[in-house]
């Protein structure tokens, strides 16, 4: 990179934004060559084995569930058509509305031993008081459950992509080798479409051993919880970062075995014809268990927990649009809005410029700008507190009067680095679209630089930005350990209303924010379903 090149503003931009981003987990990670307290040897001769057994017992029992839900739903319904195929495809997606800590609630409610569901049960057979049909699920088998239900849509969706994308060819292979309906799938099936799965587990585990809020309901010990209690239990801030950097390895060591597992792993037809999979009638028994098989997850992920919140809302709390409610959501919205229009504008801006200056370096910065999606939002929490206590002791304390800790800028300077992925995907496939011979048309007419941004993309570009700002808003809204550390004194969002209201026990109250969590969290799920619907090769948009 040329002396020239360095300050000019289509590379600083992108520089800048890395450096914000990449600055809080820096932090965060030099904090383990830092003094060890006392509460960090108490942690390490007592606690610590115990988070990481629940962690590493969590993580296993998840990716087994999601592993069995995921790829089998998705094989059955790209291969087979059974009764409820057209609604289940897409259904299949719809757990992805319910944030793990919203269903770990319900499932309390429900399944707890004076539960909605053991009172059924003891009122229709006529059982005495004391019997208690479903057992408790607050421990580490609750909660690999209510991750497994939650977090499957990650491996089915990636799952189904690709099975959509196979050829017909495959399975006449396993015809003509005499393989049965099982080994085609997991002989043939599986290893052909192992990298996508390997990608899709490992956003299920980077989510699991993220996770705060459900682990937390559900009193299990793990690494989230830990930090959680050293920083706010233990008031040990440095102990609280140690903890977060060792989860923060882990972390990264899940990101570089999945781009480790995808560059070695490349499979490929060897056919230049493609044959799309054509779609088997089951019949009999086969087309029931196929039908509950997929049924099963949209059940208990979805319809569930929302027939028992609205049970909650409207036999418990009749006032449901209260004015608490109401200032609560409007904080939530828009906060989500403005994460969601800065995400999108970083975005376009940061794509148009690797587009324009052609330059390899803001291709590598760009990856790592996406990176803060699979960084915990408990940890980036306090790498960004580190960084505002940082910034208001070297400049705005001192010389702006003007304090950045406490305020909103850090909670949206996280929602920004925690959601830029899903914009940044979103806009790149968009410029993908726009061929090449358009800007190169638009320099010969002398429109270059922030003319051509303005005038020739920004207006092709449109669709691609209001779709990743539905994505970043449905993110942000779900976010919970980042809200509940970040936001100013007497600022509540949904997700923290949730949190708060469940965690003292009234989960009558807490209705009202999960079902407006969950009614945001429909909408990319909307946008999903039609693009695997025109996914398959070969097919037309309509």
């Amino acid at each position: 990179m040329s002396y020239k090149n360095f300050f000019d503003p289509w590379i600083i931009l992108p520089t800048i934004l890395f450096a914000l981003f990449v600055v809080p987990v820096i932090w965060i990670i030099s904090s383990l060559f830092g003094e060890y307290s006392e509460n960090w040897i108490h942690i390490y001769n007592y606690t610590l084995s115990n988070y990481i057994i629940n962690t590493i017992f969590i993580v296993v029992g998840t990716s087994i569930g999601t592993l069995i839900i995921g790829v089998g739903s998705a094989w059955l319904v790209t291969t087979y058509t059974f009764f409820g195929k057209r609604f289940l495809e897409w259904a299949l997606l719809l757990p992805f509305a319910v944030p793990p800590y919203i269903l770990a609630y319900t499932f309390t409610g429900l399944f707890d031993s004076y539960g909605t569901a053991n009172n059924l049960i003891r009122d229709i057979f006529s059982l005495p008081h004391e019997f208690i049909f479903f057992p408790k699920l607050r421990n580490v088998y609750g909660a690999a459950i209510v991750f497994s239900f939650t977090l499957y849509p990650y491996v089915y969706l990636v799952s189904r992509m690709a099975f959509i994308n196979q050829s017909r060819s495959i399975l006449e292979v396993g015809r003509t080798l005499g393989f049965n309906k099982f080994q085609i799938f997991y002989k043939l099936g599986i290893p052909s479409v192992r990298p996508a799965i390997i990608a899709g587990l490992m956003l299920v585990l980077m989510e699991t051993i993220s996770d705060f809020g459900a682990v937390e309901h559900f009193s299990v010990n793990t690494f989230t919880t830990g930090i959680f209690s050293a920083w706010f239990g233990l008031y040990d801030f440095h102990t609280a970062k140690q903890l977060a950097a060792l989860l923060l390895m882990v972390v990264i060591t899940f990101l570089i075995l999945e781009k480790y597992s995808r560059r070695k792993n490349r499979y490929s037809s060897g056919s230049n014809v493609f044959s799309p999979i054509v779609a088997e009638k089951l019949t009999g028994s086969r087309n029931f268990f196929a039908s509950l098989f997929c049924f099963t997850p949209v059940f208990i992920g979805f319809i569930l927990p929302n027939i028992q919140l609205t049970y909650w809302a409207l036999n418990y709390k009749l006032e449901f649009f209260n004015e608490k409610f109401i200032s609560t959501a409007w904080n939530t919205f828009y906060l989500a809005i403005i994460a969601a229009i800065i995400c999108g504008v970083l975005a376009i801006i940061i794509n148009f410029s690797i587009r324009y200056k052609k330059n390899k370096i803001l291709n590598v910065l760009s990856s790592f700008l996406t990176v803060g999606y699979a960084v915990p939002g408990l940890i980036l929490a306090l790498g960004v507190s580190q960084l505002l206590v940082f910034m208001d002791n070297l400049l705005f304390r001192e010389y702006l009067d003007f304090v950045l800790t406490g305020s909103l800028i850090g909670l949206i300077l996280a929602f920004v680095i925690k959601s830029f992925a899903l914009a940044n995907t979103t806009i790149e496939s968009g410029f993908l679209r726009i061929n090449s011979r358009v800007d190169d048309v638009a320099r010969s007419l002398d429109t270059s630089g922030w003319k051509l941004l303005t005038q020739i993309h920004l207006p092709l570009l449109t669709t691609s930005f209001l779709t990743s700002m539905i994505l970043v808003v449905s993110e942000v809204i779900k976010e919970l350990p980042a809200s509940l550390i970040l936001r100013p004194f007497n600022f509540d969002t949904l997700a923290v209303s949730t949190y708060i209201y469940a965690a003292e026990e009234r989960m009558f109250d807490a209705a009202a924010p999960s079902i407006a969590i969950v009614a945001v969290g429909l909408l990319p799920i909307i946008i999903l379903s039609r693009l695997i619907r025109n996914s398959r090769p070969g097919t037309r948009i309509k």
